[in-house]
């Protein structure tokens, strides 16, 4: 099943219900599926995904209480070098993309950072009755559906099921919980630059406010449909070098002209830091040399981070991509 662009099919829907079901078979189909999707399109919807939609609906009431706060409540818990806490309207800039242009301003969106903490030392919660709990919840059942996904990456690429379980026993996980709010664009300028993403996978829960927008291969600039209670997922720059460019790695970005505020509560799910990213078996032609120089998950992510948010990481990495 696609979803249409005009007259032309454009991003597949992947119905996972019964996969996650244990049926094999489906495995092997859904595999197919998401093979095709993430060699010519970057993005696939995923339906049957069986995730309570009245807990994406809370995290969705979350953003927006977080980001009513006062300024002053928001920047006491400011992201720092741990990545975690509030980014301020305009605190990033979208560098580290290939696709970057000369041509690069602050993007208009405040953003709200939670990452994986297992020793509890790195988030910042706001004073907000209820607020960790719901957002701890809705985290986890991400890091859980996203997990169970691996098989399905695994299978279209011809590994066996498993493959991924040894480079996700600690896997980097953050959910941003970001504001598009009403305001003015100059030239250049957008509420997020158009870019690609750091990770392996992105979910992101259907949203009733329009602004994303994504370019896939052989495409223009398309905006997704609106399908109730999916999740829009693409790959990322991680999966992109892993598979020596048989995925793709789409460009997206994100302009709120609708008039209301908009909020997006994307999670990415990456691997262990110190997983060992190169070219996976059967994604080099015989006599090749890969086209990505191993790096781990850990480093590639650090140089990512601080060629978008060097004031909030305190370090700055070179212009060249690894």
């Amino acid at each position: 099943m696609t979803v249409l662009d005009g007259s032309v099919n454009v991003i597949p829907v992947l119905d996972v219900a019964a996969f996650l079901d244990g049926d094999d078979a489906a495995r092997v189909s859904v595999a197919s599926q998401l093979d095709h999707a993430l060699r010519n399109v970057g993005f696939f919807f995923v339906v049957g995904h069986g995730v309570d939609w009245a807990m994406v609906e809370d995290v969705y009431d979350q953003a927006a209480r977080l980001h009513a706060l006062p300024d002053a409540d928001k920047e006491a818990i400011v992201m720092g070098p741990t990545m975690a806490g509030y980014l301020r309207l305009g605190g990033g800039t979208s560098y580290a993309s290939q696709i970057a242009g000369e041509v690069r301003k602050p993007n208009l969106n405040a953003a709200y950072f939670v990452n994986r903490d297992p020793h509890g030392t790195h988030n910042q919660y706001p004073d907000l009755p209820g607020f960790r709990d719901s957002v701890t919840a809705y985290f986890q059942t991400m890091q859980r559906l996203a997990h169970r996904l691996l098989a399905l990456y695994a299978t279209a690429l011809d590994l066996a099921p498993d493959h991924f379980e040894p480079f996700f026993g600690a896997p980097s996980c953050t959910l941003r919980m970001s504001h598009y709010p009403v305001v003015a664009h100059e030239d250049h300028q957008w509420g997020l630059a158009p870019h690609t993403d750091s990770s392996f996978m992105t979910l992101l829960p259907a949203n009733d406010v329009p602004g994303l927008w994504i370019r896939p291969e052989g495409h223009d600039w398309i905006e997704p449909p609106a399908l109730a209670e999916a999740f829009l997922v693409n790959s990322g720059d991680i999966l992109k070098r892993w598979t020596n460019d048989r995925f793709l790695s789409t460009a997206h970005r994100v302009m709120n002209a609708s008039g209301r505020d908009r909020y997006a509560t994307p999670f990415f799910y990456g691997a262990d830091d110190d997983a060992l990213i190169e070219a996976l078996p059967g994604c080099v032609s015989p006599g090749a040399e890969p086209t990505y120089e191993p790096i781990t998950y850990g480093d590639y992510q650090r140089w990512f981070r601080n060629r978008n948010y060097a004031q909030y990481t305190g370090e700055q990495a070179g212009a060249e991509t690894p």
